[in-house]
């Protein structure tokens, strides 16, 4: 399910932004997504920006126009990595499923506040969790909600998979703050961390989305409202380390090789 209505640009982007699209079946799609971003809309030989939204056959993609630049970005649940992973990751023994509580029966609600591209969100799915998930960067959200309605259309376990989460573009500290649906058990966090080491950029998601999103300065807003909404858990994703987010100290900590999982314990699941 994705709930995604129109919407403007409510952040800062720091980088120059199109939507274009390779073959004229995709034109119309692509001129009312942009139409929705307030962004400009641009047959891919007359682009000069420094980011393109591309539609085409195989869904929206994200890419650089930049010399030298990584690869496109899009969300694929069907093949590749997450299809890799949903069959072969190591079920509910993946640090994730351990953050948010996952043992024997037990399948918590899951808000995911921070989706960005839903790989985490994915993976809870996967297992048979029910996943809410919040995007409030617009560009994002639109490659998420576009990479769910592939899954949906793929039919067999995707599908079933993908009609687990239910997408919506928002603000997450206004929305957990006025909240009026069914209260998550477990709260997952992954605030974008404020690297300043240009080796932490390797990634071509962070290359990408950081001009669009940002840091998210706002965690602790983001952790307090997370901790006043989830009746059971809150797990807060981290670059290993990197310190706590400010206020409460976590009850405990999973560590990974490259990120760790702080985790705010409120009433014991089962």
């Amino acid at each position: 399910m994705i709930a995604t209505p129109p919407a403007t640009f409510v952040q800062s982007v720091s980088a120059s932004l199109a939507v274009t699209w390779l073959s004229a079946e995709h034109q119309q799609a692509a001129e009312h997504l942009a139409n929705r971003l307030n962004i400009p809309a641009v047959p891919p030989e007359q682009s000069t920006t420094e980011l393109l939204l591309q539609l085409a056959d195989d869904g929206l993609s994200l890419r650089s126009t930049e010399a030298g630049a990584p690869g496109a970005v899009r969300v694929d649940f069907v093949e590749g990595a997450l299809a890799h992973r949903r069959q072969y990751g190591g079920g509910a023994g993946q640090m994730v499923a351990r953050a948010v509580g996952l043992r024997g029966s037990i399948r918590p609600s899951v808000l995911d506040a921070t989706a960005g591209l839903g790989r985490d969100a994915f993976v809870l799915a996967a297992l048979g969790c029910e996943v809410m998930m919040i995007e409030r960067q617009p560009v994002i959200a639109a490659l998420l909600a576009d990479g769910l309605s592939r899954a949906l259309q793929a039919g067999g376990e995707v599908a079933e998979i993908a009609a687990r989460m239910r997408l919506t573009e928002a603000d997450a500290i206004e929305a957990m703050r006025d909240w009026a649906g069914p209260v998550p058990q477990v709260i997952h966090l992954d605030p974008m961390f404020p690297h300043r080491d240009k080796s932490a950029l390797v990634k071509k998601e962070m290359r990408l989305f950081r001009p669009l999103a940002g840091d998210d300065l706002d965690a602790p807003k983001l952790l307090s409202e997370a901790l006043g909404l989830a009746s059971h858990r809150v797990a807060v994703k981290r670059p290993r380390k990197a310190p706590v987010i400010d206020g409460p100290e976590p009850n405990a900590k999973l560590q990974g090789q490259s990120s760790r999982y702080d985790i705010y314990g409120l009433r014991k699941l089962g």
